[in-house]
């Protein structure tokens, strides 16, 4: 039987790490079709669209760790990128700051990992920090040199254009037909039906189903967590990025700083449970996602492991006065006055059933389909060479079915 295929390629996902991929692939192989379905009306509506633009330096990754060595390699390519193609951004430099005495030791951690990265890293007393910020109070703190900030909306639509693939919005994925010895067949919500030699799954919030719909077990679920912003009515107050010392125990950054490309300035996000994978405010409950959630195992194990920080971001979440409290931490003379609510954004966490939080990145292969199944922060910044591996990982798909 002779199959005919309307693509090599068949990308799920419109984000910058779906669109990153399609870009390697036809770099990597020109002449490769490659077609992304987005079920969205546009690239970058969900993750990459709603964070808070950082181009993250790498330094609090283990080494060895996929998430260091990629945001290492990916925050050089992306300023690169950027600068080649005229897009905002700027190199920033941030603050790393100590509030507390409890915090020194790990501060200090992180200057020594900043340096087995070759990341240029300057440590800085309460008169120093001043110099960078005048607003900003701490016992101590760290510059991190190579952290910036960009457009990360554009760097998406870029790679869509430069990629060459054909991008398909309004697709939504509905049905996936796959067969080791012919490739996939792909069913969308309108009733197109594309068949390709391959399958990247890149589909962010729903990866783990569209893994289900490919016929494999993820071995994960994706537990969605609202990040909550506010805009600083007095951007002035803050001149770059500042952020906490985060806690190891928990995968989120905390409340930080950051003045984007624009000149306003963001705080947060926070981390609280969503209610559906687009969760973007407590009105959004889709009870079948939810359902989900809770019936996985990992959901109940991470509540009562993390209850106590999850009981504070909650009340963060629910009080803005205990948002802002949160904030003068860092920046003593803000004022509930001062913070403006801001889009959320929604993290897509893989947990294992265990309850653990997958801290990686997670890639899977099997016949035919490669998966992207954790690219939580600094996956924007990391997504050149996220989307790199990911395209070797199918050509050799292609190459060995």
């Amino acid at each position: 039987m002779t199959t005919t295929y309307d693509c090599d390629v068949l990308v799920v996902g419109g984000g910058i790490v779906g669109l990153s991929t399609a870009y390697a692939l036809t770099q990597a192989a020109p002449g490769t079709r490659v077609t992304v379905l987005e079920k969205e009306s546009g690239p970058a509506r969900h993750q990459t669209g709603r964070n808070s633009g950082v181009i993250h330096s790498g330094i609090y990754y283990p080494p060895g760790s996929l998430k260091a060595r990629f945001a290492l390699r990916g925050a050089a390519e992306m300023v690169e990128f950027c600068a080649r193609h005229g897009i905002a951004h700027e190199v920033t430099g941030k603050l790393i700051v100590a509030t507390g005495r409890a915090e020194l030791p790990r501060l200090h951690a992180l200057v020594q990992r900043g340096r087995e990265h070759g990341i240029p890293v300057r440590e800085l007393g309460p008169a120093q920090i001043a110099e960078y910020e005048p607003e900003v109070r701490g016992l101590a703190a760290i510059h991190v040199g190579t952290t910036g900030v960009c457009d990360y909306r554009a760097v998406a639509a870029r790679l869509a254009e430069l990629s060459g693939a054909e991008v398909r919005y309004g697709s939504e994925v509905v049905r996936i037909d796959r067969r080791a010895s012919l490739g996939v067949a792909v069913r969308t919500a309108d009733g197109t039906v594309l068949r390709a030699r391959a399958l990247v799954n890149c589909a962010g919030l729903h990866c783990d189903r569209v893994a289900r719909l490919a016929g494999d077990d993820p071995g994960v679920r994706i537990v969605p967590f609202r990040g909550e912003y506010y805009e600083l009515a007095r951007p002035g107050l803050v001149k770059g990025l500042v952020y906490p010392v985060p806690d190891p125990a928990f995968p989120f950054l905390g409340v930080h700083l950051t003045r984007g490309v624009d000149g306003s300035v963001h705080v947060g996000p926070n981390a609280v449970p969503a209610a559906a994978r687009e969760g973007y405010d407590w009105r959004t409950v889709r009870p079948r996602e939810l359902a989900g959630t809770l019936a996985w195992p990992g959901s109940w194990r991470i509540a009562r492991r993390h209850w106590r920080y999850g009981a504070g971001e909650l009340h963060r979440s629910l009080s803005r006065r205990a948002f802002t409290d949160a904030v003068r931490r860092l920046l003593p003379g803000v004022s509930d006055a001062d913070l403006r609510p801001s889009p959320a954004g929604v993290r897509a966490q893989a947990v294992l059933r265990d309850g653990t939080l997958v801290d990686d990145f997670l890639f899977r292969a099997s016949p035919r389909v490669v998966h992207v199944l954790n690219a939580p922060s600094p996956a924007a910044t990391a997504s050149l060479p996220i989307g790199r591996e990911v395209a070797d990982r199918v050509l050799s798909t292609l190459r060995h079915p």
